[in-house]
C-alpha cells in the first residue's frame, strides 16, 4: 500500500485482478464503464454494516442494486438511459426457474420449427435511420422475427428478460466494430464475410443469462428489491420516492466527463434502444450530465479545478465549456444526493480523473470538495488500478487522426460520511 496523502493511498487489494466479474446476474449484458461488483461488494461491508436502503443515482446496469439485494439491502436506482434501466431491472428481479425455463423451452421449440420450416414468420422490420447501414437484410429480417416473438411473451419480467438477451444480440450482429464503444461500421471486407446466426445467438444469451439468474437466486435467499427510476438527478430527486434523510448508503460510479468526449453510452445503446422501441434512444448523451453545453467560463472557487479550465480555456476556449457544462450539472447532482442522505450515511463514489487537451482534471478531488460544501466528512480516498474494467484507455482529444492521448489507467474510491447535518 502506498499512502499519498495520510487519507488518499494506493492499495492493490482493490485491484480485484484475478476476480469473476460475471457472477449472478452481473454477466447480463455487457456496458461501458461497469463498475465491478467486487467493490461494491467490499464497500457494502465495510460501510454498509445496518444499512436498510442504498441509492445509486447514476445506476447504469445496476451492479450496485445487485450487490444490495444480495445483502438483504433495498435499493434504488436511476439512469437516463432506458437500456441501462431495462438491463438493471431483469438484473435485480428474480423469476422462478420453472416459469423462466417453460417459456425458454416455448423458445426453443419454436426455433426448431422456424430452422425446419414448419414455420414461416412474417416479420415487420421497424423502420428508424440508418437500419441499412448497420444491418444486413437478412440480419433485420431475423431480428424482426425475435422483436414479434419477444413482444407476445405474456409475463412481464420473462419478456423483459428476453429483451436484455436480444438487446446483446442486436449489437453483436450488427455491422458495428466489436471493441468501439461508439458506432463505426466494420470494413467491406468484414461486413462481405460477416453472416451471423442471429437464432443461434439469441439462444447462447438465453441459456447464458438463464445460468446466472439461477447463481442469483440461490445465493440471494431474502426478499430485498430494486426500483428503477429515469428521473435525472441533476435536475431533482422526487421526495416521494427518496425523501430527504432517507438514504443510507450511496455507491455509484458517476460519469467522469460529458458522453461526447469521454464514454459514449447513447452512442453504445443507440442500435438497441432502437430495436426496443424506446423514443428517447437518440436524447441519452444529450440529457446526460454536460449533454447541453453553456457557452461561457465559470469558476467554481475551488483551485484545482478552476486552474484546469483556465489552462484549457487558453488552449480551446470551446472544450473549456464542455468542462464547466459537465461540472456545473455534476456539482448540481451531488447536492441533490446530499440531501437524500441521513445523517452518519456514507457516500462512495468510484472515479476516473481524466484527461482533456492532454491537462489531468482530478475528479476525486473535485468529488470531494462537492460533498464537503454539503457538510460530508472525508474519510478515505482508495486508488486502484482499472485491470479490467471495460472502457477506452486512448482517446483523441485533439480530434486529429492519429493523435491520443491516455485516459484512465486508474480510478479513485472516494468515500465520505453525513456529518449530523
Amino acid at each position: 500500500m502506498r499512502v499519498i496523502t495520510p487519507k488518499k493511498y494506493r492499495d492493490e487489494t482493490w485491484d480485484f485482478r484475478k476476480a469473476n466479474t460475471k457472477e449472478y446476474t452481473h454477466r447480463f449484458h455487457p456496458y461501458p464503464a461497469m463498475m465491478i461488483p467486487q467493490i461494491a461488494r467490499r464497500l457494502l461491508k465495510e460501510f454498509g454494516e445496518g444499512a436498510r436502503l442504498l441509492f445509486d443515482p447514476y445506476c447504469g446496469t445496476g451492479t450496485s442494486l445487485v450487490e444490495a439485494n444480495l445483502k438483504g439491502i433495498d435499493a434504488v436506482g436511476t439512469d437516463i438511459n432506458p437500456l441501462a434501466r431495462l438491463i438493471a431491472k431483469v438484473k435485480t428481479t428474480v423469476i422462478p426457474l420453472d416459469v423462466l425455463d417453460s417459456y425458454l423451452k416455448d423458445f426453443n421449440n419454436f426455433v426448431f420449427s422456424v430452422r425446419l420450416g414448419k414455420i414461416r414468420p412474417d416479420p415487420t422490420i421497424p423502420k428508424f435511420k440508418n437500419i441499412d447501414y448497420w444491418f444486413k437484410r437478412e440480419t433485420q429480417y431475423w431480428l424482426a422475427v425475435l422483436k414479434d416473438y419477444i413482444d407476445g411473451i405474456e409475463d412481464r419480467d420473462v419478456r423483459d428478460f428476453f429483451k436484455v438477451a436480444f438487446s446483446e444480440t442486436v449489437r453483436e450482429v450488427s455491422l458495428t466494430r466489436g471493441s468501439e464503444f461508439k458506432l463505426y461500421r466494420k470494413s467491406e471486407k468484414q461486413i462481405e464475410r460477416f453472416n451471423p446466426d442471429v437464432l443461434r445467438i439469441m439462444s447462447e444469451k438465453l441459456l447464458r443469462n438463464r445460468e446466472g439468474m439461477a447463481e442469483y437466486i440461490r445465493a440471494k435467499r431474502n426478499d430485498a428489491k430494486s426500483e428503477i427510476y429515469g428521473f435525472n438527478t441533476v435536475h431533482n430527486i422526487p421526495e416521494d420516492i427518496l425523501p430527504p434523510e432517507s438514504v443510507d448508503i450511496v455507491i455509484t460510479s458517476p460519469p467522469y466527463g460529458d458522453s461526447r468526449t469521454t464514454v459514449a453510452y447513447g452512442q453504445f445503446s443507440r442500435l438497441s434502444n432502437q430495436w426496443l422501441g424506446f423514443e428517447e434512444a437518440n436524447e441519452v448523451d444529450r440529457r446526460s450530465m454536460g449533454g447541453l453545453r453553456r457557452r461561457g467560463i465559470r469558476y467554481f472557487d475551488f483551485k484545482p479545478l478552476d486552474e484546469v479550465i483556465r489552462r484549457i480555456a487558453d488552449m480551446d476556449e470551446g472544450r473549456a465549456y464542455d468542462v464547466v457544462s459537465f461540472y456545473d450539472d455534476y456539482e448540481r447532482s451531488i447536492n441533490n444526493v446530499s440531501r437524500a442522505v441521513r445523517r452518519g450515511g456514507v457516500v462512495a463514489y468510484v472515479v476516473g480523473n481524466r484527461r482533456v487537451k492532454g491537462i489531468e482534471i482530478p475528479n476525486d478531488e473535485i468529488t470531494r470538495e462537492f460533498f464537503e460544501r454539503n457538510g460530508f466528512i472525508h474519510l478515505k480516498t482508495i486508488v486502484r488500478e482499472i485491470p479490467n474494467k471495460r472502457m477506452p484507455r486512448r482517446n483523441s482529444p485533439t480530434n486529429v487522426a492519429g493523435r491520443t492521448d491516455l485516459t484512465m489507467l486508474y480510478e479513485y474510491i472516494v468515500i465520505l460520511k453525513a456529518n449530523g447535518r
